[in-house]
């Protein structure tokens, strides 16, 4: 008997970060501001673990067209929100100078008990990132996909990365957000798993022994959604630009229906050692867009722009057939001219250069974040 093909539905949730528009600061959410947002976006908002932060996510939507508009909204209704309360979002992953030791949590039991159980890690966690929902109903399909998925994990780290600042300093890294968020335990590359009942067994001791309360304490790279029916690829960075974030959920969501093709042929995508995986992991985490991954078929580091170009002629038909092909093609765009992160650190020397101190450098990025939350939101008006 066939197996009937997965809807591939998409659903994005994104992380922000809320300043002040005249300290450029992170700012607690003040009394008011979520009520707020909640009146017009209902439970699509929700408070995040830091009083600065908070989470948005789409509808379940068919196609990207549904996702472009429903973020549309999400992002447009957040920043005039804020805007009332002289506050602004940022779609970056990490603040380019607040401090962590700052911050306070939301009163929430689950981020109290998280707090508890996970200590001072738990308290540098002031990151923010995007996931994404593809909706494959089979539970083994699932698991399937899930082990082929993490080779592309590190390329759609790279195109993702806006985190190259903590605490003021540039730190080398264009996701730093991932190494603070490794921190935690239950973290990374995903393990292999045969299937669906192997998963569960693993993943059930934790339950059974009270580690864990359920799944979405497990916060690898890729996981089985805890729930909803769907795989969730949580390795991007939050990327201020709308067009960015459509354009890696469109990929991943071709991804998913290239692999599943595969599947359907009796093939499936060769997976390596996860220590390889690793290491692509930490040059898309080092280095973003500007250097090379290991093309492990052939033993060589292949530029970044040659790996995009094979991705994408990989992908292409399953992006035409789910109607995001142009979206897809444009991460050969954010690949040619660089993610958040070089752009961050470009405004910040260009600051620099023009005679600025790096207090005034570093504040000159945030606004330039500020700016980019806006971009594409009124042209979709």
């Amino acid at each position: 008997m066939k197996e009937p093909a997965p809807s591939f539905t998409m659903g994005v949730e994104e992380e922000y970060l809320l300043v002040d528009r005249e300290t450029l600061d992170l700012a607690s959410v003040p009394d008011g501001l979520f009520e707020d947002c909640r009146r017009h976006l209902g439970d699509q908002v929700s408070l995040e673990f830091l009083k600065c932060q908070i989470e948005v996510g789409t509808k379940v939507c068919a196609n990207i067209a549904e996702v472009r508009e429903d973020l549309v909204r999400l992002r447009r209704t957040i920043a005039d929100v804020c805007e009332g309360y002289g506050l602004a979002p940022l779609a970056v992953s990490t603040h380019p100078f607040a401090r962590w030791d700052d911050q306070a949590f939301t009163e929430k039991d689950r981020y109290r008990e998280l707090e508890e159980d996970l200590a001072a890690v738990a308290r540098r966690m002031l990151i923010c990132g995007t996931h994404v929902h593809v909706g494959i109903e089979d539970d083994d399909l699932r698991v399937d996909l899930l082990g082929q998925f993490a080779y592309f994990l590190p390329h759609l780290l790279a195109l993702s990365t806006s985190s190259p600042f903590w605490q003021g300093r540039e730190t080398g890294l264009k996701s730093y957000r991932l190494t603070v968020f490794d921190n935690l335990p239950r973290t990374g590359l995903p393990p292999s798993f045969n299937s669906w009942a192997d998963y569960r067994r693993t993943t059930d001791i934790l339950v059974e022994t009270g580690m864990i309360e359920d799944c979405s304490k497990i916060w690898w790279d890729v996981r089985p959604s805890a729930s909803f029916p769907t795989l969730e690829s949580r390795i991007c960075d939050v990327m201020p630009r709308l067009d960015d974030t459509l354009a890696l959920a469109a990929l991943t969501q071709s991804i998913f229906r290239f692999l599943h093709s595969l599947r359907a042929s009796n093939m499936r995508w060769r997976q390596y050692d996860r220590f390889l995986l690793r290491e692509n992991r930490w040059r898309a985490q080092r280095y973003g867009v500007g250097e090379g991954l290991i093309d492990f078929g052939i033993g060589e580091v292949v530029p970044f722009a040659d790996l995009v170009d094979e991705l994408i002629e990989l992908v292409s038909p399953h992006a035409e057939a789910l109607g995001c092909l142009n979206e897809v093609r444009r991460v050969r765009t954010i690949a040619a001219e660089g993610t958040s992160a070089d752009r961050q650190c470009a405004v910040f020397r260009k600051a620099i250069d023009g005679g600025q101190d790096e207090e005034q450098a570093i504040r000159t990025v945030v606004r330039s974040l500020i700016e980019e939350f806006c971009e594409g939101l009124e042209a979709a008006s």
